[in-house]
């Protein structure tokens, strides 16, 4: 267990930040009349540095916080892919999002699939990228919980039994209510908080682990003689060549599906403007830098000799921890990472919820909804979407919630040509996107669960047979799938929907207003 100096350092960690969440009804303020455009992206009023938390704490999950160091711990080298994938993402963002940005405020969007039915004039495209948002997005708030469980789990915060999993409820549940009454002003005011407690707690860390094990010379040594006698088969800190490929697909097809995310979105769209999005885009790589100290703690790990349960290297740091760091300090790492799945889960649940209303409720089953009424209803899904999570966390096994986000991965790249790809061009047609998610969609699928949800899969290129990340070979199949039919459809004269209308610009806050096409 804990010492009561680390709980109590923990439990005020969670007390400052239920304190901040409070306040969100007074951070930047809008209109006094409620909109869905008012709680799931704050009237798009937010600056620089909001966004740039924002993005990061959306980004940067408490659960990718432990996992990553946990993959680090059990195979080595490999675990490290996710920092070339964020190092790709940035430029993608820098690109990205705020051309994204532009054409959501030119039209009204709030969702990604309001942008792409208005792009594409297809109303069942936008159909399915809503669908594949809900589905992707469902079991990564699980995830988050997970994380948490995780983590308090192996601080000895967690008591086994009801007790611990009414605390977890407890702190799911105030993250509920926050989202229920100011929307995404909650998670952008508590990521403040775990910004400055991410940053702060890995940066101390590090310095006593470093410390501690003699520098990083002795810690790597140390590390590799570890991985030799009690890792995985074939696991090392330097990467083999029949891992090249391997490592390569999982960096950009991650950094390719991570921008799609509705989420990433959603805390995107809420910027005050194009600007906004690009400076906050150039900070962000300090993230990385961030979440590569936590990699190097999965090092340390190992040369400390931490023993993490069998199927649960994910806990290696937290016990790395509490074995080596002061309590005070422990309380301060341990309730950083708590509060870092409390800002993804909140912004997920509320992309959630808006895609639903927006994407499949409005428009399906109450096309005569006002804004009030879809704001009531993105509330209420909201809060269904949490329980939902608990409901499978607490009800199925840890593995399969890991398992159904590794599809969720492969299933919201597939949406990859009708978003980004629909930016630069309209010659891909409307049919031929939607015929090519599907068999995308079908593709990943098929090769996720016949490899045992492996996330990489055997791909035959040249004669040679080599391994790939799967969401990438799945996107391949629906890019040639969209090549192929694109031509024949326009031949066959197939129409292809109604085209976006010129729509006046509303200035970002005092700017010029101006027209685009």
């Amino acid at each position: 267990m804990i010492e009561p100096m680390g709980a109590a350092t923990f439990v005020a960690v969670l007390g400052c930040t239920s304190l901040l969440a409070f306040a969100a009804r007074w951070f930047r303020p809008g209109p006094e009349l409620p909109t869905l455009e008012g709680w799931a992206l704050a009237d798009r009023r937010f600056g620089t540095a909001t966004v740039w938390f924002l993005l990061g704490g959306t980004i940067y999950t408490a659960y990718t916080f432990a996992a990553l160091p946990g993959l680090v711990y059990g195979t080595g080298s490999l675990g490290f892919f996710a920092l070339p994938y964020t190092v790709i993402v940035y430029p993608l963002a820098f690109v990205l999002l705020p051309k994204l940005w532009t054409e959501a405020r030119r039209g009204g969007h709030i969702t990604v699939a309001d942008y792409v039915r208005d792009r594409h004039g297809s109303p069942g495209l936008a159909l399915v990228v809503a669908i594949t948002g809900v589905l992707a997005t469902m079991p990564y708030i699980a995830l988050q919980l997970l994380g948490i469980r995780a983590v308090l789990a192996a601080g000895g915060l967690y008591p086994r039994g009801a007790a611990g999993d009414l605390a977890l409820i407890g702190v799911f549940a105030f993250l509920a209510f926050a989202t229920y009454r100011h929307g995404l002003r909650a998670p952008a005011i508590i990521s403040l908080a775990k910004g400055t407690a991410i940053f702060g707690s890995v940066l101390a860390v590090t310095a006593v682990v470093l410390h501690r094990l003699g520098g990083p010379g002795p810690m790597f040594d140390g590390a590799e003689r570890e991985l030799a006698a009690h890792g995985a088969p074939g696991a090392s800190l330097t990467l083999g060549p029949g891992m090249f490929t391997v490592y390569a697909t999982l960096a950009l097809g991650s950094a390719m599906a991570l921008l799609m995310y509705p989420h990433v979105l959603t805390a995107a769209f809420s910027a005050r403007s194009p600007d906004t999005l690009r400076r906050a885009s150039i900070g962000l790589p300090a993230w990385t830098g961030v979440l590569g100290l936590f990699a190097l703690l999965g090092v340390a790990a190992l040369a400390a000799g931490v023993r993490a349960p069998p199927g649960a290297a994910e806990a290696a740091v937290p016990l790395l921890v509490r074995e080596l760091m002061p309590a005070a300090l422990t309380g301060l790492v341990f309730g950083a990472l708590a509060v870092g799945a409390l800002v993804p889960a909140a912004i997920m649940s509320i992309a959630v919820a808006t895609l639903f209303v927006r994407n499949i409720y409005a428009p399906y089953f109450h096309p005569a909804s006002t804004p009030r009424h879809q704001m009531r209803i993105a509330r209420l899904v909201s809060l269904v979407a949490k329980v939902g999570a608990i409901v499978f966390v607490f009800g199925l096994r840890d593995q399969d919630a890991i398992n159904l986000q590794l599809l969720g991965g492969v299933w919201i790249l597939q949406t990859f040509p009708a978003v980004a790809i629909g930016l630069y061009s309209r010659r891909l047609h409307p049919r031929a996107l939607l015929t090519g998610w599907a068999a995308g969609m079908v593709t990943g699928t098929v090769l996720v669960v016949r490899s045992g949800f492996s996330s990489v899969a055997p791909i035959g290129v040249g004669g040679w047979e080599v391994n790939a990340y799967t969401a990438l070979i799945a996107l391949a199949a629906n890019l040639l799938v969209v090549a192929a039919l694109t031509p024949v459809l326009d031949r066959l004269g197939v129409p292809r929907g109604t085209g976006p209308r010129p729509r006046t610009v509303p200035p970002p806050l005092g700017g010029r207003t101006e027209t685009i096409a």
